[in-house]
Parts: C-alpha cells; structure tokens; sequence
C-alpha cells in the first residue's frame, strides 16, 4: 500500500470511529527517544526526524482517533543511567507510547520502566536480542532485526568471502556491541572459521594505535568490529595511517554518513549489514522527497522510525484504543503496511520475517554489496 493510500484509509477508519480514550478531540502525546546529544547524536536526528515527519503526516489527515499527536523527546546520551530516567519522565508523563530507544544498552533498562509503567515501546533500532526475551514485556517491540539474526548472517558472509584469511573479532564492551560480535563469532566458528584474535577497546577514545598496533602483529586480514561508528571509523582511519589493508566489517550503526566524516577516502571498501534500505523503495519516493526538501535525506534509522509511528497508528486504529495492551495485542493480531513494507511481529515483539544485507561504503555512500 502506498505511504498516500495508508494516510487516507487511518482517515477514513478515524473519521467514522468511536473513540474510547476519553473521547475524540484534545492532544495524544508521542514519546521519543534517542541519543539527541554525546556522540551517536546522528541517530537521535534520524529517530527526531523520523518521528516529527510521521506525527506531522498523521495530523494532516486528522490525527488518530480524533486526536492531533505531539511530540515528547527524550535524551538520553546512549547511557543507561539517562535512558531509565527518560523512561521514567515517559511514564510520569503518561504517553502511550515511546519510539525508542536506539543503543540497546539503553533500551534494555527502559523497558523496564516501561513495561511497569504501562507504556508501549517500539524499538526502531535496538538489536540485542535481550530486549524481548522477557515474556512479561508484552508491550515491547521493535522494527528492526536481532543480533543474532544479523550475526548469521555476517558471519556466513565472512566465512564464504573470506575463507582462508586471518580474521579479528572485537567489540566495545557496551550491550549491542557485546551481543553482535559474540553472535557473529558464535556463526563463524559454527562455520568452521576460528578467529586468531578476540579483543576489546574501550569506547570513547580518540586513539586506537596500540589495538591497531596488535592486529598488525597478528597479520589481521579481516576484522569484525561489533560497535559503533564512531569508534569504527577512527579504528579504520588508524589502520591504514599503520599502513595495514585490514577489511573491515561491522554492523548497522555504520548506517550513518557520520562514519564517512570520521574516516574520509579511509573508509572506502568498509562492510556492515544493515536491514532493507527503504529509501531504495520506489514506493516512498514522495516521503522521501519530503525529507529532502526538508533538508534531511533519511538514511539509517529515520524511516524505521517513521514505520514505527505508522505501526503504532495502525494498531491503535484498529483497537479503537490507546490503551497500551490492546495495541500490542493489535501489533501481534495483524501486519501493518509501513514504509518498510508489511510488518509482522511475533509474540515476543519481533519480526516474523527480519532481513539483513551486506552495504558497502564507496565514495562516500553506502549502498548495498552486490548479490554473489
């Protein structure tokens, strides 16, 4: 269904519904949350625009339920301490729902609150698997794959691609980093691929030479690096400033052209996976003209969390409710037309059918690796 269509079918189901959550009219606040500040900021713009562009669509067409929808922005730094305090200001703040978080290690905690404090939570990028394993979280979802979904498929990559050479696995200690490399390592050596180097940094720092210095004396070929962009590009701006060829691969949180900023000509041949690109779609072109000419071109997570706001609308529609276990019994009951397509969750709040690709970082860009 096209982004227009589904726009005019909730304003058709709104018009004629009856409203059971204090009756048509007034405002419904719209949580968010994400790192609007420290240094995975570029995601928090992607959530902040994805959300603000989603609850200005809704309103267009007459809001849900009779409701207009404002926007609430938590910030919460990608620290846990932070994310729980949001989480809590949420609830305080009685919103049904919150769109967020991004870094697990902040989502994890939040749910939490969350699901104590009787508000839906949908993840548009929060990977670790932990986040829904929980069966008395029955109001947790997310929009996006697991790790251990995404390290299948990164280590069936290497295992293939690379056969044959000296591969590095690290990570950052932090939740998502941790869970994605210890998932991809657990695909390779499955494999029959045996790492000559398991290792940890500490993120936040500006120098990595003395764990560059070690790849570089282990012969390190291939490393995977499960963390984030920041740290990933300075580590591979590093290792060719050590003269070393290394391929680096990772994960989604290079989905941002921060990684590029940090890394320049540096980056060029960088690997991650990542989920279907919707703005490859031809269907969203005019949501994504929309975010053009706003000034925003909406890559990474800013659609995932434009679906996520479109999942919750649905849902809500077709509950004839705001009441946050009725919606996710409506999130599990039937799939929602988005801009990343149909989306199914299952009864732990993901997807039924996740996807993962391998991108490529050249001349700036990134775009998805050819199918072999």
């Amino acid at each position: 269904m096209k982004v227009s269509n589904w726009i005019a079918a909730v304003a058709l189901v709104i018009g004629v519904a009856a409203c059971d959550d204090k009756g048509g009219g007034g405002e419904v606040t719209v949580g968010t949350a994400a790192p609007i500040t420290g240094q995975y900021a570029a995601f928090g713009e992607q959530f902040k625009r994805g959300a603000e562009m989603a609850i200005a669509d809704l309103n267009a067409s007459g809001g849900v339920l009779g409701k207009k929808l404002k926007i609430k922005i938590g910030d919460d730094s990608c620290d846990p301490k932070q994310a729980v305090a949001v989480a809590n200001s949420m609830v305080s703040d009685k919103v049904p729902v919150v769109i967020g978080h991004y870094c697990s290690g902040s989502s994890i905690p939040a749910s939490d609150v969350y699901a104590e404090g009787g508000v839906l939570q949908i993840s548009p990028a929060s990977t670790n698997p932990k986040l829904t394993e929980d069966p008395k979280k029955s109001t947790v979802f997310r929009v996006c794959g697991r790790d251990d979904q995404q390290g299948r498929v990164a280590g069936a990559f290497i295992a293939q691609r690379f056969a044959g050479k000296k591969l590095a696995i690290a990570h950052d200690k932090q939740a998502y980093s941790q869970g994605l490399a210890e998932e991809t390592k657990r695909a390779l050596n499955a494999a029959g691929v045996q790492e000559v180097l398991f290792d940890t940094v500490t993120p936040g720092e500006k120098d990595y030479s003395a764990f560059v210095t070690k790849l570089k004396q282990a012969q390190v070929e291939v490393l995977y690096y499960g963390g984030y962009h920041t740290e990933a590009g300075l580590i591979i701006r590093q290792m060719r400033e050590q003269g070393m060829n290394t391929v680096l691969i990772s994960g989604d949180a290079l989905a941002t052209k921060e990684f590029w900023g940090i890394t320049g000509a540096a980056g060029e041949g960088a690997l991650f996976t990542f989920g279907p690109d919707p703005t490859l779609d031809p269907k969203n072109a005019a949501v994504v003209k929309k975010f053009v000419d706003a000034g925003f071109p909406p890559e990474g997570y800013t659609l995932y969390t434009y679906a996520a706001v479109q999942a919750w609308a649905q849902a809500v529609t077709k509950a004839n409710s705001m009441d946050p276990k009725k919606v996710a019994d409506q999130l599990r009951a039937a799939p929602a037309d988005t801009v990343m397509g149909s989306l199914a969750f299952d009864k732990k709040g993901d997807l039924t059918t996740p996807a993962y690709l391998v991108y490529t970082w050249t001349q700036g860009a990134w775009k998805p690796l050819p199918q072999s």
